[in-house]
């Protein structure tokens, strides 16, 4: 990874500065209520938090894609449920970005430049990782689609203003027949069915969606019909770097935390006995690891080159991390850590592992691009060839 510049160390204080007033001194209030709370939205207009994945000729800041992971990890330092939150609005934009017109993208942009929520909803009962497997569909009804089936654990989707919700146009196909449709909140038969309450990640809002002939207009189709699929996979190649970058900051809390604790345990030993010492080298090493691999996978996104391969890798590998330092901060801290707010790092991190793509899955989409042969070199052409 290269250096930070000025500008992108400035917006890296700027984030944590928000985090230390905003998130840290309330997350542990809203993880015990076990529920979303419009306080962030509140707190968050000033800093135009979501105008960071907007383009410019959109309104938005447009940060570079390395940018984007300095905040977001900021953000799961701070709280992983309030982060997931705010990391899944942006989330919801990615298909526009990826699919969206020039309309559709003003029409759906607006609402997030004023601090309000979108949600993704892909996943169904019977369809998690095979997105293909879903029942949700959309029939063509003259100038108009009509929607019906349902969602599940959809984040944000019991406080979202806008949605991308993906549906068959045409089930016979499978996959191949996966639509992708912007979807307004307040239509009629577009419901809020159970609201799920989480190990981990709680004061963010789950929700299942229920649709019952939700009629929306065929100008709300993104890209063309059957589009579906491809649009998904490059959303989720997208998102899969932010859940990276939300479990660095977690993994990193995790840490500091059990550092905090140690040394005020501790006050007559600076320096802990070298086994311990050892633990916490190891830890620090899995995070900056982590990172590195993390500002790596942005920065070929950003380049505009693939980068599939890598967004599974990182968010596989930061995941893991997240999961095993937390762990291991609980274990050192004994007794302590299993009862204080250190376990809700631990609880936090578990779903890192499984949102936006199993680590099982990703594991899949790593192994079958390392075992896919090797492009054919062609050999350049000699002078009057």
């Amino acid at each position: 990874m290269s250096v930070l510049t000025p500008e992108q160390l400035a917006i890296k204080q700027a984030a944590k500065d928000f985090v230390a007033q905003h998130i840290i001194p309330r997350a542990g209030e809203f993880d015990r209520a076990g529920e979303f709370h419009p306080y962030l939205l509140e707190a968050a207009k000033a800093s135009k938090i979501f105008a960071m994945a907007v383009p410019k000729e959109y309104g938005g800041l447009d940060y570079d894609s390395v940018t984007q992971a300095l905040v977001l990890e900021e953000w799961g330092y701070g709280c992983a449920g309030m982060g997931t939150t705010l990391a899944a609005s942006i989330l919801s934009m990615d298909s526009v970005l990826v699919a969206g017109t020039d309309e559709q993208k003003r029409r759906y942009f607006t609402p997030m430049l004023n601090t309000e929520i979108g949600a993704f909803g892909l996943t169904e009962p019977g369809a998690g990782s095979d997105a293909g497997a879903g029942k949700t569909t959309a029939v063509r009804d003259g100038d108009d689609y009509v929607i019906n089936g349902s969602k599940c654990w959809i984040t944000n989707g019991g406080v979202a203003t806008v949605y991308v919700i993906y549906a068959l146009t045409d089930p016979a196909r499978g996959a191949k027949g996966l639509s992708a449709f912007i979807i307004e909140r307040g239509r009629p038969g577009f419901t809020i069915g159970t609201v799920d309450h989480k190990l981990g990640i709680r004061s963010s809002n789950t929700v299942e969606l229920l649709l019952k002939d939700v009629r929306i207009p065929a100008a709300n189709l993104l890209g063309k019909e059957g589009d579906g699929m491809k649009i998904a996979m490059k959303t989720l190649d997208l998102a899969r770097p932010a859940i990276a970058a939300l479990s660095v900051g977690l993994a990193q809390r995790a840490l500091d935390e059990c550092v905090k604790h140690l040394q005020k345990r501790f006050p007559d030993k600076p320096q802990p006995g070298q086994t311990l010492q050892f633990k916490l080298a190891d830890m620090q090493i899995q995070v900056e690891a982590a990172r590195q691999v993390l500002h790596h996978t942005m920065a070929l996104r950003q380049a505009g080159v693939p980068f599939s391969k890598e967004s599974a890798i990182s968010k596989t590998f930061c995941s893991d991390v997240a999961m095993s330092v937390s762990s291991q901060a609980v274990s050192l801290m004994g007794s302590y850590g299993y009862t204080s707010e250190l376990g809700k790092y631990m609880r936090d991190s578990k779903i890192m592992q499984i949102y936006e793509g199993t680590n099982q899955i990703q594991r899949l989409v790593i192994s079958r691009a390392v075992l896919a042969p090797a492009p054919v070199a062609v050999p350049a052409l000699k002078a009057g060839e």
